[in-house]
């Protein structure tokens, strides 16, 4: 009945889980350098072009970038409050401005940030060329998480392979010697193939009503 009326409790709720599962995002990410969502594998990689690389013993080696983020969080919440309060009519006119020329700004801004770092031109390009890549992976649906992850985490998984493949000289069993490596193994296998097995079973029930459909 209260369904979109605009009630603060059906506001509060999404907006609090929302920062909930931010400031959770974290968590895999200190402890363990496993990125959980898109946004902290960016951070994973900006940790990493500087030379740290997340994981258990990141509190000991940089606890003041460690301790820097718990304390930032807790500094942009209160920001938020201090700002979201008095400003609140502010925001909302802010959503009212028109398409056509929020994102002509947006776009200068862009443009305008990506040329003063380095004033290259082809920087810029390369920004244009990855929004059109953006656009189109948006309009045909692809999903963009696993793209950045993958970007992110590449690196790391073809070092550790040749490594391990080194440390084996050249033997690939040793993937699935250990029963924590083997598990993983097998659990990620079974994730890739299991988008495919309604396909087939779609694909045999259509060759079944098919055939059926000849007999008749």
């Amino acid at each position: 009945e209260k369904f979109g009326t605009g009630m603060i409790q059906g506001v509060a709720g999404p907006e609090a889980a929302n920062n909930a599962a931010t400031g959770g995002a974290f968590i895999p990410l200190f402890t363990l350098g496993i990125p959980a969502n898109s946004v902290i594998a960016i951070l994973l990689g900006a940790f990493m072009i500087h030379g740290i690389q997340p994981g258990p013993m990141l509190i000991d080696k940089y606890p003041d970038l460690f301790w820097g983020t718990i304390m930032s969080m807790y500094l942009g919440n209160a920001m938020l409050l201090v700002l979201n309060l008095p400003l609140i009519g502010l925001w909302v006119k802010v959503l009212k401005v028109p398409y056509p020329i929020l994102f002509p700004l947006i776009l200068l801004f862009c443009l305008v940030g990506v040329f003063s770092l380095n004033y290259s031109k082809v920087e810029v390009a390369l920004m244009i060329g990855f929004g059109v890549f953006g656009y189109l992976a948006r309009k045909f649906q692809f999903e963009m998480a696993p793209l950045v992850l993958a970007l992110v985490i590449g690196p790391m998984m073809e070092n550790n392979l040749r490594l391990s493949l080194v440390i084996s000289q050249g033997n690939p069993w040793i993937f699935i010697e250990k029963p924590i490596s083997a598990i993983f193994i097998f659990v990620s296998l079974a994730l890739l193939i299991s988008p495919l097995i309604p396909w087939i079973g779609k694909r045999r029930e259509k060759l079944r009503e098919k055939v059926e459909g000849e007999q008749i």
